[in-house]
């Protein structure tokens, strides 16, 4: 069972990667999606920025050491997931470049949102 619940953490940090990169595009469908991804997105570029840790390494983590596991080898989560929130090369450089790139993406997509937003508004 703690294997489980410790693969399920890894699928989450996945999806929660992927709503602070791209979740501002739920906004454009759904503008009060902004109210949660703004905070997220603010949130993975500060762990970026900061060399922080995310609170879900260390819990995933900690399932699979009570779990037994010493490592993340066996399961498909493990070896195509992994190595995607986790990269063996991760640098101090390479991570403030991916803060960058959230802030960077996310601005270019809220920049178009509010772009929108007025365009809207003057034709009404």
């Amino acid at each position: 069972m703690l294997p489980l619940v410790a693969d399920l953490l890894v699928v989450a940090h996945l999806a929660f990667i992927c709503f602070v990169v791209l979740g501002g595009l739920l906004a454009l469908k759904w503008p009060r999606a902004a109210f949660l991804h703004i905070p997220a997105a603010v949130w993975g570029a500060l762990l970026e920025f900061q060399g922080w840790l995310c609170p879900l390494t260390p819990l995933e983590q900690h399932f699979r050491t009570a779990a037994g596991e010493a490592g993340y080898t066996g399961s498909f989560i493990e070896h195509y997931l992994l190595p995607i929130i986790y990269p063996a090369d991760l640098t101090r450089d390479l991570q403030l470049q991916l803060g960058v790139f959230v802030v960077v993406i996310n601005a270019a997509i809220y920049g178009w949102l509010l772009a929108r937003y007025v365009r809207h508004r003057k034709t009404q």
